[in-house]
C-alpha cells in the first residue's frame, strides 16, 4: 500500500502513513512486508474483509503551489490526516545539539534533507492556508516552534503567524504549540490572536525519564509547566489545553496514569502515544524501540476511561494534536 501523505522527519511523534480508518485519521507504519492489504477501501487479511473502511490520504492539491519567491507550499506546511494543515514555524531549536536533544525527536532533520525552510514568515503560512482550506478541505490547524532563546520561547512569533493566518483565513481552529514561556503575558496574547487551543508539551512527569530522554527540557522545572498549564487553563479554558505523554519512556505505567489522573484534574488533556523510534532520532540510532502494543492498549485505555468520566475530548479542543488524534488511539477508546 502507497500512502502518498508521510512527513519522514520533524518534531512530531511520527513519520508514519496518513489513513483513514472507519471515519478517524489515523498515522500507521507502511510495511511492505505486512499481510494486511487495502482493497477497495476496505482493509482484508489472508482474503478475509477485517470489517474496517480504509482510505488512503491523497496527496493534497496544495503541495503543487509555490510562493512568487520560489518556495515550494510542502515546504511551509504540510498535511496531517484528511484535514489538519501542521507547520514548525521556526525549524530550529537552541537544545539540538547531541548532549541536550530530545532522543525522540527529529525537527532538524528535515531542514537538513531540504524537506522545509528554517523560518516561515506569517505571510507564507497565511497563503498557504488559504490555499489549504479552499483547495483541500483543511479543517483545523497545528502551529508548533522549536524552542528559542527569548524568554517568550517563540510564542511570540507563533502570536504574528496566527493573526496573519486569521485573517487570510477567518474562523479557522488553530492549535499553537510552545514549551512553558518565561513570560506567561504571551499566553493571553496567543488567545486574543485567535489561538483556539494550546500544547504545552512534557512528554514525561517522571524527572529521571525526563533527564535520560530530553535532558535539555528536564532543565525547565515541572514546575513551571505546572505553573504554564494553570495559567493556560485560565486563559485558554479546561480542555482547551494539552500535554504529550509519551507511552514507552520506561515510566511506570501506574504513575503515567495517576499524572495523567493529575492533569485532568487540572483541565489539562494528557494526549498518551506511543513513542516512536523513528529515522533519524537518537533513540532509532542506538537501537530503542517502541514500546510494546499490550502496554499501549493498557495506559489508553485507563486513561480514555479517566477522560469520559472528567467529559473531555480530545475532539472538543477543535485544533491539534489531540483534536486530530492519528498519533495515537486514545480518541478510538474513547477519549
Amino acid at each position: 500500500m502507497d500512502a502518498p501523505v508521510r512527513r519522514p522527519a520533524g518534531a512530531g511523534p511520527s513519520d508514519d502513513g496518513h489513513l483513514v480508518v472507519d471515519g478517524a485519521n489515523a498515522a500507521l507504519p507502511v510495511n511492505p512486508d505486512s499481510p494486511y492489504v487495502v482493497r477497495d477501501d476496505r482493509l482484508w487479511l489472508d482474503g478475509r474483509d477485517l470489517g474496517l473502511s480504509v482510505q488512503v490520504v491523497r496527496r493534497p492539491r496544495f503541495y503543487d503551489l509555490v510562493t512568487a519567491d520560489g518556495v515550494r507550499y510542502e515546504q511551509i506546511a504540510r498535511l496531517h490526516g484528511a484535514d489538519v494543515l501542521a507547520t514548525t514555524v521556526v525549524q530550529t531549536c537552541i537544545r539540538y545539539e547531541e548532549a541536550r536533544r530530545c532522543r525522540f525527536c527529529t525537527i532538524e532533520e528535515s531542514l537538513r534533507s531540504g524537506a522545509t525552510i528554517a523560518a516561515k514568515t506569517p505571510a507564507q503560512l497565511a497563503e498557504v492556508a488559504e490555499a489549504a482550506v479552499r483547495l483541500d478541505g483543511v479543517r483545523q490547524m497545528v502551529m508548533t516552534t522549536g524552542t528559542t532563546a527569548g524568554p517568550d520561547r517563540g510564542a511570540r512569533n507563533l502570536v504574528r503567524s496566527v493573526r496573519a493566518v486569521l485573517a487570510a483565513v477567518p474562523g479557522l481552529p488553530i492549535q499553537v504549540q510552545i514549551e512553558p514561556p518565561g513570560d506567561l503575558e504571551v499566553l493571553a496574547e496567543l488567545r486574543e490572536a485567535g489561538a483556539t487551543a494550546i500544547g504545552i508539551h512534557v512528554e514525561s512527569l517522571d524527572d529521571e525519564v525526563r533527564r535520560r530522554w530530553m535532558p535539555g527540557k528536564a532543565t525547565v522545572p515541572l514546575a513551571a509547566y505546572e505553573t504554564a498549564w494553570d495559567e493556560a487553563v485560565r486563559v485558554f479554558g479546561r480542555n482547551k489545553v494539552s500535554t504529550y505523554l509519551l507511552i514507552g519512556l520506561g515510566e511506570d505505567p501506574d504513575e503515567l496514569v495517576a499524572g495523567a489522573s493529575r492533569l485532568i484534574a487540572r483541565g489539562v488533556y494528557p494526549f498518551v502515544v506511543p513513542f516512536r523510534s523513528t529515522v533519524g532520532t537518537l533513540a532509532r540510532r542506538d537501537g530503542i524501540a517502541g514500546p510494546a502494543a499490550a502496554l499501549v492498549r493498557d495506559v489508553t485505555e485507563r486513561v480514555a476511561v479517566l477522560l469520559k468520566d472528567a467529559g473531555m475530548t480530545g475532539a472538543d479542543q477543535e485544533a491539534g494534536c489531540a483534536a486530530c488524534g492519528a498519533c495515537g488511539v486514545l480518541q478510538a477508546a474513547g477519549g
